[in-house]
């Protein structure tokens, strides 16, 4: 059975105040098409998570963004995305959790799993838990250990972009480091894969098919 839809169709079932994962990391294979459609829409008041680049960048300077849950917002050899040093500069994003970038992978493993949270040593001694003071910490139940517990990530959509996929939601990357968007999609109660082609390329290493339909 055929998943296609139009990006129009994709930003219809989107609805103000949602929490949006953006896949990608950096600058790097991030799904912007749909990302630009979100931006000329009228959806406002959103959470975004990310491992931010030109999407979260666009979406602040835009006034979109309620709450940002980032690792970092970089163009690599821009170390920080210029939108969004304005807006932190600024002020203009009411709300911000800036995560060490291993916690918000377990966030997003927390949600996938359907838990509430991921023990880690992550953050641990460092400003991630001054500057995010809702943060708990927890006590192991098979020793003396105090851990972070990282809340689960729970997406209303995800947004990633696969190099290939096909009509049905299976979807493969052809560059060497497939990132985090499988934990973007099971993270997420909606997910969706911008492609560069709809067919997949079946000389490529099996483990490239790193979507399976079930996710999207």
């Amino acid at each position: 059975m055929s998943l296609l839809m139009t990006h129009e169709e994709v930003i219809a079932e989107l609805r103000d105040g949602m929490t949006i994962g953006i896949g990608g990391w950096g600058s790097r294979r991030k799904p912007m098409s749909l990302v630009r459609a979100l931006a000329k829409s009228e959806l406002k008041e959103l959470t975004i998570v990310s491992y931010g680049g030109p999407d979260v960048g666009i979406l602040c300077a835009l006034g979109k963004v309620k709450k940002l849950i980032f690792g970092f917002v970089s163009l690599d050899s821009i170390p920080l995305e210029p939108h969004f040093r304005a807006a932190r500069q600024q002020g203009t994003i009411p709300e911000v959790v800036e995560l060490d970038e291993g916690m918000l992978q377990l966030g997003l493993r927390a949600a996938a799993w359907r838990i509430p949270f991921l023990p880690t040593r992550a953050g641990l001694g460092s400003d991630v838990m001054r500057v995010n003071p809702q943060l708990k910490t927890v006590d192991s139940p098979y020793s003396e250990e105090t851990l972070v517990a990282v809340p689960a990530l729970t997406l209303d959509a995800a947004f990633v972009h696969m190099n290939r996929a096909d009509e049905r939601g299976n979807a493969q990357y052809l560059g060497p480091d497939p990132y985090f968007d499988d934990w973007f999609c099971m993270a997420a109660t909606r997910a969706y894969v911008s492609a560069e082609k709809l067919e997949l390329d079946e000389s490529a290493c099996l483990h490239s098919r790193l979507i399976n339909r079930t996710m999207v």
